[in-house]
């Protein structure tokens, strides 16, 4: 049986994990900054393989409209090339045969509103996410409480705790999802 600390932890953990979650997918949303996290789903063909880009090559972003791919081996610039193009990112890279530039256009205003209504989606996915954990941790407490093994009113202030938990997180959502959608939309 756990304890009612130990639920909350649990239900805290799961909740931190669903915003870090969630961070992580707002990194690689575009915004009119260049970043190196476009490029993360990016694979190359490398002797036959499927290779992640930043397994072959030094990614950088010298300044807020273009990527730098500079390659180990200056061969892969035209797979390098070939691999962004067909990526889908609306990228059109160059290279010079030693370096690959990736110039960012700034989105325009309409795909800036699409981009922000992904970024709603996304947070709205990782609230649903924390409200199945307190609800989760909500079913534990009360199981402990018909179980005997905590009283009633343990019960009752274990769910005030946990519902605390679940809006403490929900804000913690929607101010990742402000800072995310200032920078969307900052020009």
């Amino acid at each position: 049986m756990s304890t009612t600390a130990e639920i909350k932890k649990e239900a805290e953990r799961r909740m931190q994990a669903s915003i870090d979650a969630l961070k992580t997918e707002l990194k690689h949303l575009r915004t009119g900054r260049a970043s190196v996290a476009i490029l993360e789903g990016v694979t190359v063909e490398y002797y036959g393989n499927p290779t992640p880009l930043n397994q072959v090559a030094n990614l950088s972003a010298p300044d807020a409209t273009m990527l730098l791919v500079n390659p180990w081996e200056p061969t892969l610039c035209p797979a390098i090339e070939k691999a962004i193009r067909s990526a889908d990112l609306g990228l059109n890279p160059s290279s010079d045969g030693k370096v690959v530039r990736v110039p960012v256009p700034p989105p325009t205003e309409e795909r800036r509103k699409e981009i922000v209504k992904k970024a709603h989606g996304l947070a709205e996915q990782a609230k649903v996410e924390i409200r199945h954990h307190r609800h989760d941790a909500n079913e534990k407490v009360k199981k402990e409480g018909k179980g005997g093994t905590i009283s009633a009113d343990d019960e009752k202030r274990t769910l005030d705790e946990v519902q605390k938990l679940t809006d403490r997180m929900t804000g913690e959502v929607d101010t990742v999802l402000k800072t995310k959608e200032k920078e969307i939309l900052a020009r």
